[in-house]
């Protein structure tokens, strides 16, 4: 039975500030693992989302010794480790800081990057943001204060595309067309070369004003701040470290993630669910020549500058042999969601499962769809889709809003009715 049940459209973000945080957050990392259903896990934060062969290798080997075997990519293009058996905490931080993973153990949970991941590849960029990428990691590491960031503060580097910029980060800097970049919060312009300390300074200014509060807010958008007192003191905050700064109107344009197969000089490919099994993940690395980058849309990107275009077509085939998707046309590219049973005691289904089942291969238009496990909905995307939410009786419960419109929603008792109930809220 479907049940259709319109509610009010929510308030806009500005508008709609969560409670204050009186503690910190409890986001897992390397050195602080969460207890699943089904072992261990932890979070390996991965900025830009860029591996060395080798560091890929040492990840994969990890998850095969000491975990379910699988790499799981999350929706910042970081990497999760699942099923990790009882007391391999101090054996994984020993591999991951081996392979140049982990730089700082104090900052570990705080490397919160997502950068365009086709930056310097495809000469859509205005700026290739690697030199960003690599200042903005050691100043965050050599910054005692960075510490207090919460493990769900995200910064996002963009190249000027506007790939990242759509995120929802709490401190976007992107490239625009005079060569300089563009920082918010404070919405103004920096010199290329003051990227890096200007995001840092962005950050200093959110914890500067949680401090002031009293809260132990986790992004910026608990602050009980406008956008303009946010900008104040993020423009205060870059005056003090001498960083030359003008204000400057957003740049227009917000794009996607990248384009499936060869692009530029790099193969992009995308993983069903984020999921990637040992022989996955074994074939990216060996298709791979000295790096790989993960998209915070669950995707791969690798770098070929050598390759021919057949042998980059050979990979291609040789990644979709694999069960990666490497054509466009794949419903993969609008499907996600959270681990779902057997993993979280707390999700009422195996939704994973019942989202394969549900698929229609054939059809890659349409809304994206994020499958949860529950009402908490972890791991749900930024921007506009349908949630699918298992309910405790064994059904679903739909969730769609249209800009402009109110929330619609459905109740779904049998799940194998997810495709009517898909047709009818989009109608």
């Amino acid at each position: 039975m479907l049940t259709a049940m319109p509610t009010a459209s929510p308030p806009p973000s500005s508008q709609a500030r969560p409670a204050p945080r009186d503690r910190g957050d409890a986001c897992p990392g390397t050195l602080r693992l969460h207890a699943a259903d089904d072992g261990a896990l932890a979070r390996i934060r991965i900025p830009g989302g860029v591996l060395t062969t080798r560091q890929a290798e040492a990840l994969g080997c990890a998850a095969r010794r000491l975990g379910d075997g699988d790499v799981h990519l999350t929706s910042r293009g970081n990497v999760q480790l699942r099923g990790l058996r009882a007391g391999c905490g101090a054996e994984l931080a020993e591999v991951l800081d081996t392979a140049g993973l982990l730089p700082s153990w104090d900052h570990e949970r705080v490397r919160n990057v997502v950068a365009s991941p086709l930056s310097g590849l495809d000469g859509v960029g205005r700026q290739d943001v690697r030199p960003w990428l690599t200042a903005l990691d050691t100043v965050l590491c050599a910054n005692e204060a960075a510490t207090e960031l919460s493990g769900r503060f995200l910064f996002a580097l963009d190249d000027g595309r506007g790939d990242v910029s759509g995120l929802g980060a709490d401190v976007t800097v992107r490239a625009i067309e005079d060569g300089g970049a563009w920082l918010t919060p404070g919405a103004v312009r920096v010199a290329a070369g003051d990227a890096a300390r200007a995001a840092l300074a962005a950050a200093e200014a959110f914890l500067e004003a949680a401090r002031s509060h009293g809260t132990k807010a986790w992004r910026v958008s608990e602050l009980a701040l406008s956008d303009e007192e946010m900008a104040h003191l993020v423009r205060r905050r870059l005056a003090a470290e001498r960083i030359d700064h003008q204000e400057h109107p957003e740049p227009t344009g917000v794009t996607g993630g990248p384009r499936l197969g060869l692009v530029g000089d790099a193969l992009s490919v995308h993983v069903p669910l984020g999921r990637l099994t040992p022989h996955q993940w074994e074939a990216l690395t060996q298709v791979a020549g000295i790096e790989m980058r993960l998209t915070p849309w669950r995707g791969v990107v690798v770098p070929t500058p050598d390759l021919t275009a057949e042998l980059a077509a050979a990979s291609l085939d040789r990644l979709a042999a694999a069960g990666l998707v490497t054509e466009p046309g794949s419903a993969w590219l609008r499907v996600g969601a959270c681990i779902g049973r057997p993993g979280c005691a707390k999700a009422h289904r195996d939704v994973r499962a019942d989202a394969a089942r549900t698929l229609d291969a054939g059809n890659s238009a349409g809304p994206s769809l994020y499958w949860s496990g529950c009402e908490r909905r972890c791991g749900r995307p930024h921007g506009e889709h349908i949630d699918i939410i298992a309910t405790p009786g064994g059904g679903y419960q739909l969730s769609a809003t249209a800009p402009g419109q109110n929330t619609r929603t459905l109740s779904v008792g049998d799940p194998s009715r997810i495709r009517a109930a898909l047709a009818a809220i989009t109608s």
